[in-house]
């Protein structure tokens, strides 16, 4: 292994990214009482982080290409900031080797492994013949001219990046140059690089990835296994440890090919080998991440180390201490990635302001955001914005603990997969058995959540209180007051109908919810125990878990005109037009591609003509 020279000691580090984990590498500087640098975009200039580093550097524009991704800008903000390192985080350039040497060639310390390293995994094409000359198993591949040596179903993957981004499944050789063009565009957007190669798909695969620390003094450790086989569109929002469909040999035999692929290419720090695990028990190498990934905290979690810290650590020089070295595992961790994203609806991104986000104290739980009430969520960057992390000493106690912790969290503001991770969580324990990386993506998700018919009294309830405290007009008269209290008023609240009769003195005497009849008191004392909130002409049932739209006694002439008409359901930019002037389109067919929140979406025709 290559000994690199020993570096200056740490001082102040910039952190080149933005969002949860900028906030997370600052949390552990802070703690080791080491400044930070933050760099923030146009679109994150209120961002949470930004105020929570010591000093910020605007970089103008909002796009990553003018911003997180300018090397010269990054490394001039070091510069002006009396930085002496960078931690990259990840995403952007965190795995971008010609970054990692222009770091070091102005005299920087770059918190991850050497420009030689990422240069030698960052390609998979090149890194899967690494594998195979160390003796780690690999899947066969090939380029994309042919599937002959491949077989189907195969993936379409780009060589330069992961996170789900630049993959297409292809059933068919018909089906290849689409997948081939989608994924090279996607691939260019997220990484700029559209290289992509052909790789076999096995159907039922679980992946499963071995986080691995190495220093300078030749220490290369795992520190044990990930599961992160619940993925949607191959991008993980549920990772947990232990594996349950790893055993204690397994998990030897896979950490000691992962502690193998980081020697065989000198590595350096923070890094995760993954691999695709049959059904047979035979694991193969998918990819080396050679970075710090999304789901850390849960090998934090298991083993109670603060791998950021590590980090640091290694990069001062530093041989990794004992407790890195001989690792134990404690119980169970789980962590589910909360995304502005809507999985009843095709996981359409959704932006824009969150009025309030607040987690409540749970035994076990840590919370790592990127967002707080009040902040915005941008349409230029991942959809991801906070991970709920659990530990217990099992994995259903710690998969009940995600799920108090969801459920009890307050989130009003663009619609998030909230209730599907809590499904997921739910239900972990039984999905053993049948579940693989295709199983979310095959599996229809239901029906959104519905309130049962007390929750939507007290929706109600909560909505005429507000119409009279925003009254303008008599408010000193008692709320739905009315001279003929015979007849009941009505209220629409999403699909529900809500009729309420009045006394004299404006006080509710009956509620009916869809012709039910609702105890008054009932309504009044769920309203009580966690009150509807009111916000932008809907109302939020237990902390936003259930949204019902207002609706209005008269429909506006721009709705009543939007009906049959194609709108886009998100910001983005057009990529592709699919029809042409005089085509017959049919309901559901594919009109236009939007790159929104760096992934491709397909917006369909919603009526025929």
């Amino acid at each position: 292994m290559t000994r690199l020279p020993p570096p200056a000691p740490i001082e102040r580090v910039l952190v080149a990214n933005r969002g949860e984990i900028a906030r997370r590498v600052i949390r552990t500087c802070r703690r080791l009482g080491i400044a930070t640098v933050a760099v923030y975009s146009d679109a994150d200039a209120t961002a949470p982080y930004v105020g929570e580093a010591d000093c910020a550097v605007r970089l103008p524009g909002t796009s990553p290409t003018d911003t997180y991704l300018r090397v010269d800008l990054l490394l001039d903000a070091a510069r002006r900031t009396g930085a002496q390192a960078v931690h990259p985080g990840y995403g952007f350039l965190s795995e971008n080797a010609g970054f990692a040497q222009a770091v070091a060639d102005a005299d920087l310390t770059f918190i991850g492994p050497p420009a030689a390293a990422i240069a030698a995994m960052g390609s998979k094409i090149g890194a899967k013949r690494l594998m195979r000359a160390a003796g780690v198993p690999v899947l066969p591949d090939n380029t994309v001219e042919s599937l002959a040596e491949v077989g189907l179903p195969a993936l379409v993957k780009a060589s330069a990046g992961g996170g789900g981004r630049g993959m297409r499944l292809v059933h068919s050789e018909l089906e290849l140059a689409d997948a081939v063009a989608s994924a090279e565009r996607e691939a260019t957007a997220a990484f700029g690089d559209g290289t992509v190669f052909i790789e076999r798909y096995v159907e039922g695969g679980r992946h499963v990835e071995i986080q691995i620390f190495a220093d300078m003094h030749d220490n290369t450790v795992s520190l044990f296994e990930r599961d992160c086989t619940l993925q949607r569109r191959h991008q993980k929002i549920v990772e947990e440890s232990p594996s349950p469909a790893v055993d204690d040999d397994l998990r030897r035999r896979m950490g000691d090919a992962a502690v193998a692929a980081a020697r065989a290419v000198g590595y350096v720090g923070a890094g995760t080998v993954e691999f695709l695990l049959d059904r047979d028990g035979k694991f193969f190498f998918l990819e080396m991440n050679t970075r710090l990934q999304v789901e850390h905290p849960v090998t934090e979690w298991l083993t109670g180390l603060d791998l950021v810290e590590l980090q640091l650590v290694v990069a001062g020089g530093d041989r990794l201490p004992d407790a890195a070295l001989h690792p134990r595992r404690d119980g169970h961790a789980i962590e589910v990635r909360l995304c502005a994203e809507d999985p009843f609806h095709g996981y359409l991104p959704s932006s824009g302001r969150f009025e309030r986000i607040e987690f409540v104290a749970v035994e076990g739980v840590r919370v790592d955001s990127g967002v707080e009430s009040g902040s915005v969520v941008s349409p230029h960057y991942d959809s991801m914005i906070a991970k709920v992390i659990a530990h217990g000493p099992t994995r259903r106690v710690a998969a009940r603990r995600i799920v108090t912790a969801l459920s009890q969290a307050t989130i009003i503001g663009p619609k998030t997969n909230r209730e599907q991770l809590i499904r997921l969580a739910e239900q972990l324990e039984s999905l053993d058995d049948v579940v693989d990386t295709g199983w979310l993506d095959r599996t229809p998700i239901g029906d959104p959540p519905r309130p049962d018919i007390e929750q939507v009294a007290a929706a109600a309830l909560a909505v005429i209180g507000d119409q009279a405290a925003r009254r303008a007009v008599l408010a000193s008269v008692p709320a739905n007051w009315r001279n003929n209290p015979s007849q009941p008023s009505e209220i629409r609240l999403g699909d529900h109908v809500v009729h309420h009769r009045h006394g004299f003195d404006g006080a509710i005497t009956e509620l009916a919810v869809d012709g039910h009849p609702v105890d008054v008191q009932v309504a009044h004392d769920v309203h009580r125990f966690r009150p509807p909130i009111i916000h932008d002409d809907r109302v939020h049932l237990l902390g936003g878990r259930y949204v019902l739209d207002v609706r209005p006694r008269f429909t506006a002439p721009d709705d009543s005109g939007r009906a049959g008409s194609l709108v886009a359901p998100m910001p983005g930019s057009v990529v592709r037009v699919l029809v042409n002037v005089g085509d017959i389109v049919e309901p559901g067919q594919a009109m236009v591609t939007i790159e929104a929140m760096k992934m491709e979406h397909q917006i369909v025709a919603p009526a025929a003509g």
